[in-house]
């Protein structure tokens, strides 16, 4: 156990490391030669204690500082180093990840908030058939009624409804994230609202004997599309927590250092809908068998957890690295 004397011999070094931080926002120019050693000499000294601090219960309210100066001072340290080449790549393999990882919880309650839309769109439509009219428009529900898909038409267009996917649903992805920043509030909407929609048209198709229809449509791109749209529910929710709760940071910093992290948990899903548009115009509404159908999402769905909750840790980074400490 951490004593209270060790802690307090400790606590001017984190105030020193923390005013070169702030002396530092300019970037490392603002700093003397003098005082760029003493970060360095600081920021590792520091990475030691929370290490220690880290095996300690009890001293998770110092964990959690020291893991957002160590963020802070890591930023300003290398901030001036040369992008490589293998950034983007590096960043897809070991990066995005660990940056999944370390924001579970958000993307978990986003899920929580899209079921919840689920199935209050699923009581709602069995309440008051008409409330689906209200939603999904006239036109759309005599065809559910005629069990009629309305996909048919993307067949004959199949590029340009690939590229029309795409944009709708990166729109989708980074308003759910950006409005994170009116406290959670739009982000909470956004999520909701398609969880509505989700219920309201599983229901519809229910109702109409069109649920083989309408899942063996869905399963292929929303192996993939999902899970993203929740990725970005939880950037958006990353945020809100930056705004809501700074800790012992000013709420401004504390905004920023959330933004960043959100902003590379929604920037990483870019890929995965690009693929997800791919597969919703080339193959869901084709005419493919549906246990096909079916087997592709499930291989989709499992490639994707293994490559974010299974991919390796980058043996490049050091035990002083914050990325290795607040990762896996």
């Amino acid at each position: 156990m951490i004593s209270t004397s060790w802690i307090e011999k400790r606590k001017s070094y984190w105030q020193k490391l923390e005013s070169l931080v702030v002396s530092a926002r300019g970037g490392v120019k603002s700093l003397s030669h003098d005082e760029l050693q003493e970060l360095s000499l600081l920021y590792r000294q520091t990475a030691a204690d929370l290490a220690a601090i880290r095996l300690d219960p009890s001293s998770v309210h110092f964990a959690r500082y020291l893991n957002q100066l160590m963020t802070r001072a890591h930023n300003i340290i290398y901030a001036g180093h040369r992008a490589s080449p293998w950034a983007i790549p590096r960043f897809f393999r070991y990066q995005y990840p660990r940056i999944v990882r370390r924001n579970l919880r958000y993307c978990g309650l986003a899920i929580a908030v899209f079921v919840v839309g689920g199935l209050a769109g699923i009581a709602l439509t069995l309440q008051d058939p008409d409330f689906k009219l209200q939603l999904l428009g006239p036109q759309m529900v005599r065809t559910i009624e005629h069990k009629e898909m309305w996909t048919h038409s993307i067949i004959s267009v199949k590029p340009l409804a690939s590229s029309e996917i795409m944009t709708n649903n990166m729109t989708v992805a980074f308003m759910t994230y950006a409005t994170g920043i009116v406290a959670g509030l739009g982000t909470i909407y956004m999520l909701f609202f398609n969880g509505v929609l989700m219920g309201v048209i599983g229901t519809a198709c229910a109702t109409a004997g069109m649920s083989l229809s309408l899942w063996s449509f869905v399963a292929p791109h929303g192996a993939l599309e999902l899970p993203a749209i929740f990725l970005a529910g939880g950037a958006g929710l990353k945020i809100a927590h930056g705004l809501l709760f700074p800790g012992m940071l000013p709420r401004k910093e504390s905004l920023a250092m959330a933004g960043r992290e959100a902003t590379a948990l929604v920037l990483g899903t870019v890929p995965i809908l690009v693929i997800a548009g791919t597969i919703e115009a080339f193959v869901s509404p084709t005419g493919m068998p549906i246990p096909l159908k079916f087997a592709m999402s499930g291989a989709l769905l499992v490639l994707l957890a293994s490559y974010l909750f299974l991919a390796p840790v980058d043996r490049q980074l050091t035990k002083s690295d914050p990325d290795y400490q607040a990762g896996d």
